[in-house]
């Protein structure tokens, strides 16, 4: 079992209160490098989230002004920075991926804080409009949407939900929070700091963790919540949609992906094969924007590619809290399981095995460690490229002309993230203008990042996260003709 300075209170979080589930069931929250059990969390469902609901409504009134708030999130910041080591520990043990990626998290997701602290007083000032109309003066105002409901995945435990409660709290926004029941502790501790360094209004955050059906649907059923943030699979999405419509609810969607890595022939091949391994293997690859398919040119195929093998034998795989360690564990059975399937499509369809171990060696009943693999004569009909693998998984795949390459990275009803290499800029961004991708790196393997707005198009989702935009998901625009 886990201990932590930080885990005081292994429960939920209602109206300013640790509370623990009416019926009295748990969830076991496992350690994947290991099997075992790190806690046993409170299985919430209806009853526990409503009453969280009506906390947050009630909390309403009392929400401060713009210098306080923005004091909360500046507090916030420095507890995270603060307590880096310690939330990377446990959300390192939870989640799997390596100590130091873990404490990166924890920085990135302070980042949030900072900039919405640094940036929500210009944003959400009142805007008097240059022009009169009808004979009067005409001023939009930034007014706080209510109550957030923010659904969080497991593969970025606190990343995700920074992106969401910052901008909220910053707008003005009480929140309800389920996090994943995969990767609940880290939330969990990011309450405990904030319970402890902050003077919250009672009901101002609230956190529900358990049943995804019971919880997610009294978020969507209830008309005192009229703003949902949910980042996770497109079905999940699809289903929000359609339960959103009774209450018109507005919703900010980050879902699925299928990111092309396209290598044009005139590519830094060592500076895009390191960035692809960076960019890959992030979370063992359970990520929404890494490399899904890498689309490499004709003439500079082969030599990419053994760039790329060389770079992936030499990973570490093994426990995230072992030094050294470059790939931790995936984050359950279904996940092994899937990339395990990729990989055994791809062969049976011509591909060819160039770094990794053969599926047959491996086993998700054995342990969840899936050995980095590296497949080459990829082509568009296998799995791997018609489905997003999440997992560390490499197909390559080989393109003649630039046109060919806009042509396959489109194949997909995703459009989250994409990543162009290649010296003439000129050439390179005629291809990114072509691609229907929300972030599209030219000659980085970067992320997101807080100051600028990121999302997807197509199905990948709606909205945007970070960024001035990113406020702007949670604040109703109220237009006021003054005639006086």
């Amino acid at each position: 079992m886990i201990e932590s300075y930080l885990l005081k209170n292994l429960a939920g979080y209602i109206d300013g209160q640790w509370v623990g589930a009416d019926s009295g069931e748990t969830i076991e929250v496992l350690n994947p490098a290991n099997g075992k059990t790190l806690a046993e969390i409170p299985k919430m469902g209806t009853d526990e989230t409503t009453r969280a609901i009506a906390a947050a409504n009630a909390a309403l009134p009392s929400v401060p002004d713009v210098e306080t708030r923005r004091e909360w999130l500046e507090d916030t910041r420095d507890a995270l920075l603060d307590e880096k080591e310690e939330i990377g520990r446990i959300l390192c043990l939870e989640h799997g991926k390596p100590w130091k990626e873990a404490q990166g998290e924890v920085e990135y997701a302070a980042s949030f804080f900072d900039y919405y602290a640094k940036s929500m007083e210009a944003a959400l000032a009142p805007e008097e409009l240059a022009d009169k109309a009808k004979g009067c003066t005409w001023t939009v105002h930034k007014r706080s949407i209510g109550v957030a409901g923010l659904i969080t995945p497991w593969n970025f435990p606190i990343g995700m939900i920074a992106k969401k409660i910052a901008p909220a709290l910053a707008a003005g926004c009480p929140v309800v929070i389920k996090p994943a029941t995969e990767t609940p502790l880290t939330m969990i501790a990011m309450f405990q700091l904030m319970h402890e360094r902050l003077e919250l209004p009672k009901g101002m955050i609230n956190l529900v963790m358990g049943s995804s059906s019971q919880i997610g649907g009294e978020l969507m059923s209830s008309p005192d919540v009229p703003m949902i943030s949910f980042t996770g699979s497109t079905g999940v999405g699809q289903l929000l949609i359609d339960q959103s419509k009774d209450n018109v609810k507005k919703l900010g969607l980050e879902l699925g992906g299928n990111a092309p890595f396209i290598v044009l022939d005139d590519a830094d091949l060592d500076a895009a094969a390191e960035n692809l391994i960076a960019n890959k293997f992030r979370g063992g690859g359970q990520t929404c924007v890494c490399a899904n398919r890498i689309f490499v040119q004709k003439g500079v195929y082969k030599e990419f590619s053994e760039k790329v093998v060389d770079k992936v034998k030499a990973l570490k795989v093994g426990d995230g809290m072992d030094d050294d360690v470059d790939v931790g564990p995936l984050i359950n059975k279904a996940g092994f399981d899937k990339v395990h399937d990729h990989v055994k499509d791809a062969l049976s369809k011509g591909a060819k095995l160039v770094a990794g171990k053969h599926p047959d060696e491996l086993d998700s009943d054995k342990n969840l460690f899936y050995t980095p693999t590296v497949i080459t004569d990829v082509t568009h009909d296998m799995k791997c490229c018609t489905d997003e693998t999440f997992g560390p998984l490499v197909p390559m795949i080989e393109f003649d002309t630039d046109e060919e390459a806009v042509t396959l990275g489109n194949r997909t009803e995703f459009g989250l993230a994409a990543y162009v290499f290649g010296k003439d800029a000129k050439r390179a961004h005629k291809i990114i203008g072509q691609l229907h991708f929300g972030h599209c790196g030219y000659n980085t393997g970067t992320g997101p990042a807080a100051h600028a707005p990121f999302g997807g198009m197509l199905q990948s989702g709606i909205g945007r996260e970070g960024g001035h935009d990113g406020l702007l998901e949670y604040v109703e625009l109220q237009t006021v003709p003054d005639g006086s």
